[in-house]
């Protein structure tokens, strides 16, 4: 059996996409009892958080398993198999434990070095465990999994190089201030009694906010994380539950508002958030004349509205008048403005100044060399009338100064709480799992995560010695028994033989054999398993069972207990 691992996440598939194929917690159990009802499949484990959905099995067939696990996450997902291919990742044997323990240390986070994954990666175990989807495969490498997060940020300073998607998220939205200056006096509303908006709503506290309201659909796990809040002698910030039907209501309180639930469709509608600005304010909250999050056009802020365009010439034949012209956008640039005009143009400016009358269909027809002394007349004109009209670059249309926001948004949900539209409403600053990805995207990179990666990989190389070594176990211990059974028989038989042995002898001489049979087996037990621990090793176990001939049931049984052991331990 093999361990495979199939999924998606911010570092594949855009938070639209990931949106959509998010798992609900019922989805998830149906997932796991599906995957290991498929024949590939013995064991199954799903890990999905806010920014990744990833199924893990112990498969007997790489490619069957690859194609089963794909059309499972589609199935379930709702997201055609077509469609989310392109997004898939699948990494296998020690690449997927490598991939594991490197979620765990935080390295494949969207903010690098968070520790609340190993939260995540915990429940995801409990969760195996309790469906027995989890052997002893899934059980050892979800438990080690916890034991090398937590050495990562133990040992090394992984939480500098970055930190959890919430003050990551509250960073964002005060803008560059420290968030505990940005937030003092502020009023907080969390929305959702989960891990994530718990701790909002802790570090929100400690930040010093007047005052944090809980939302939750269930309102006793809203009144209880206001109660926790509370009794938090860090904190004296009073904090206090709502219903989930109060929202509309506290928004117009609220100066901070995080939201974080398990909810398919749209907790906040941008209507609703354009009424609480209102609200607030006392005047509608308008969105910018374009689609964009700054209130710019596609073009962005430096784009400008060409003028309309301006004849040359009036009604009566003649062009307009000089400062009138100039005050509708033109300028006066002396005898340059004459490079850029036509032939046609040019004897208008002139016949005009001659109280001429010109065709201008004949004008168009006359020869080049006519050009130069229109030239000369119109530089005439300039001398006289000292300015030539032309048609000057436009300038810039005004930028509208969007107001200074008085609603904070911080959307951390997988699919989005909160109307993406609310971008667009002045007055609102929003932050959700999307911006969070571009802020994160250039995070520099610090030493200390060269010190994690290490960690993993010493702890990969040894998780696979582990894991090779205890495959020969269930061998190990059926060739022990074996050789247990056959100092038994022989014992049974001396007895027959020297009927008169006491007790005392008959001892003496049980353990002499079992001495001698142990200090035999005991150089090629302990050989094997050291060579089964190299890359290769596993064919020592065929060949101990074949050299000694023992019983493959005897093998398997001692195997199924093992797993069995294995799927009633919680995790760590």
């Amino acid at each position: 059996m093999s361990l495979l691992v199939v999924g998606l996440s911010h570092r594949s598939a855009p938070v639209s996409v990931l949106e959509r194929a998010s798992l609900s917690a019922d989805v998830q159990l149906k997932l796991l009892q599906d995957t290991v009802a498929a024949e590939p499949a013995a064991e199954a484990a799903v890990l999905a958080t806010c920014n990744r959905i990833e199924l893990y099995a112990d498969v007997d067939k790489f490619h069957a398993g690859v194609a089963e696990l794909s059309t499972l996450l589609a199935q379930h997902s709702g997201v055609g198999l077509d469609e989310l291919t392109p997004y898939l990742y699948v990494h296998y044997e020690d690449r997927a434990v490598h991939h594991l323990f490197s979620v765990a240390c935080g390295l494949d986070s969207m903010v690098v070095g968070e520790g609340q994954v190993l939260g995540q990666i915990k429940d995801s175990l409990a969760r195996a465990q309790d469906l027995h989807t989890a052997g002893r495969l899934l059980n050892d490498l979800f438990q080690q999994s916890l034991r090398v997060g937590k050495r990562a940020h133990s040992e090394t300073g992984i939480d500098r190089a970055g930190q959890s998607l919430v003050t990551f998220g509250l960073e964002q939205l005060a803008a560059g201030e420290d968030v505990s200056a940005w937030a003092r006096g502020k009023k907080a509303l969390v929305i959702g009694a989960g891990s994530m908006s718990s701790l909002a709503a802790a570090t929100l506290a400690r930040a010093g906010v007047a005052e944090v309201v809980v939302a939750n659909r269930t309102f006793d796990r809203a009144e209880r994380l206001a109660r926790i809040l509370t009794d938090d002698e860090g904190t004296d910030v009073p904090a206090r539950a709502v219903p989930m039907e109060s929202v509309p209501a506290e928004l117009t309180r609220a100066d901070i508002v995080v939201s974080c639930t398990g909810a398919t469709g749209l907790v906040l509608t941008a209507e609703a958030i354009a009424a609480a600005v209102e609200g607030r304010t006392g005047a509608p909250a308008p969105a910018p004349a374009t689609g964009t999050p700054d209130g710019f056009g596609e073009e962005g802020p430096s784009a400008v509205r060409a003028l309309p365009p301006t004849s040359l010439g009036s009604e009566e034949n003649r062009p307009p008048d000089l400062p009138a012209a100039q005050r509708s956008g033109f300028s006066v640039l002396g005898e340059a403005a004459v490079a850029g005009m036509d032939a046609a143009a040019l004897e208008q400016h002139a016949a005009w100044v001659d109280n001429a009358t010109v065709d201008r269909r004949t004008a168009v027809r006359r020869a080049p060399g006519t050009d130069a002394e229109l030239i000369t007349a119109l530089a005439a004109t300039a001398a006289t009338a000292g300015r030539i009209p032309e048609r000057r670059r436009p300038e810039p249309a005004a930028v509208p100064v969007r107001p200074e926001p008085v609603l904070f948004l911080l959307d951390l949900a997988m699919p989005r709480d909160v109307d993406a539209a609310a971008h667009r409403l002045a007055g609102v600053r929003l932050v959700d799992i999307e911006s969070l990805a571009e802020a994160s995207a250039g995070a520099p990179m610090a030493a200390d995560v060269d010190q994690v990666r290490r960690i993993v990989g010493d702890e990969v190389a040894a998780f696979g010695a582990a894991l090779r070594a205890a495959h020969i176990t269930p061998t190990v211990v059926a060739l022990r028994a074996m050789a247990a059974d056959v100092v038994a028989g022989e014992i049974a038989r001396l007895e027959g033989r020297l009927p008169g042995l006491d007790d005392k002898h008959r001892a003496e001489i049980t353990q002499t054999v079992k001495r001698v049979v142990d200090k035999l087996l005991h150089a090629p037990t302990v050989r094997v398993k050291q060579l089964a621990a190299e890359p290769g090793g596993a064919g020592y176990a065929d060949a101990l069972r074949t050299l000694f001939d023992l019983d493959p049931e005897t093998v398997a049984s001692v195997s199924r207990a093992d797993d069995s052991t294995e799927k009633n331990r919680g995790p760590e």
